[in-house]
């Protein structure tokens, strides 16, 4: 038993110190081998690797990766214009000489951070006043971009890190200009739309008038058509009549006595006190062949 215990207690121990001299370095990492404080090597090659116990020897590890650091705060940069711009950015960077990082930033990124936003601040705001709102809107946006990165060269050598890329994410006024602007913007298309809406109130009364002009034309030009139409045909009719009644004079007279009576008895309500001997009844009280009509009644309707 003895021989086993002591058997088990010597694994464990070269497990122990096993795990204790064996890392594993991942590919998306960089390890940092200390000795007594002091960097010993730093291994960029993934893999198994080998160390002296605690210690001896420790290892911190670095991500490789490219990282994001964005704008901690939004600051006012003024224009060249003296317009009060605030801009908010992000700068990627990758470690690029370990052992310069851990010097100046120790294996804490929040500390590189903290020393890396305000160098980035002050090379916006040398570009910024060099530049117009119209310019680092639109026109110069990407030379800004493009110089604040290689005057961050330098610096980040200092860090030991690479600035891959900074991207301007937002540009905007100040709060208070900022509504300054709306108000002026929204003030600007109120007019557009009140110029807009008179323009059309105006030609909706132009084309309103135009059409009346026309609806008038057109009943002015279908009532001299209709009375010339009717004028013809009562030409027509009284060459008729006067051909007809030409003809035959006693027809005439009887068609005219018919006239008579159908305006005079138009309605049912008419009443009429008249001698039945008068002309009026001449048609009434003879035939066509001369003979006497019955007597009418006094009165007729």
């Amino acid at each position: 038993m003895n021989k086993i215990g002591v058997l088990g207690s010597v694994i464990v121990l070269a497990v122990m110190l096993a795990a204790s001299t064996l890392f594993i370095v991942d590919q998306r990492q960089v390890a940092v081998v200390y000795a007594l404080g002091e960097i010993k090597e730093v291994i960029t090659e993934p893999g198994l690797k080998v160390k002296l116990p605690p210690p001896f020897q420790n290892v911190v590890f670095l991500d490789k990766r490219i990282q994001t650091l964005d704008s901690p705060e939004t600051r006012p940069i003024f224009t060249a214009e003296k317009k009060s711009l605030v801009i908010d950015w992000l700068v990627k960077w990758r470690i690029s000489e370990p052992r310069q990082f851990i010097r100046n930033n120790g294996a804490d990124y929040r500390n590189l951070e903290n020393r890396l936003s305000p160098v980035v601040q002050a090379a916006f705001n040398e570009e910024i006043t060099k530049r117009t709102v119209r310019g680092v809107l639109s026109a110069e946006r990407e030379k800004v971009m493009t110089d604040v990165q290689a005057r961050l060269a330098d610096e980040a050598k200092s860090f030991g890190i690479e600035i891959v890329d900074v991207r301007i994410k937002r540009v905007d006024f100040v709060a208070d200009i900022t509504d300054a602007v709306y108000r002026r913007m929204q003030s600007e298309r109120q007019q557009v739309a009140n110029e807009l809406r008179s323009q059309g109130a105006a030609e909706g009364e132009k084309i309103r008038a135009d059409a009346d002009r026309q609806r008038e034309v057109i009943i002015a030009e279908a009532y001299r058509d209709a009375q010339k139409i009717k004028g013809e045909g009562d030409a027509k009719a009284t060459a008729t009549y006067g051909e007809a009644f030409g003809r035959d004079p006693q027809f005439a007279h009887f068609y005219r006595s018919l006239e008579a009576y159908r305006a005079t008895f138009r309605n049912k309500s008419d009443v009429m006190v008249l001698d039945p001997n008068s002309d009026f009844f001449r048609a009434m009280r003879t035939t066509g062949s001369g003979a006497a009509a019955p007597a009418a009644p006094s009165k007729g309707r």
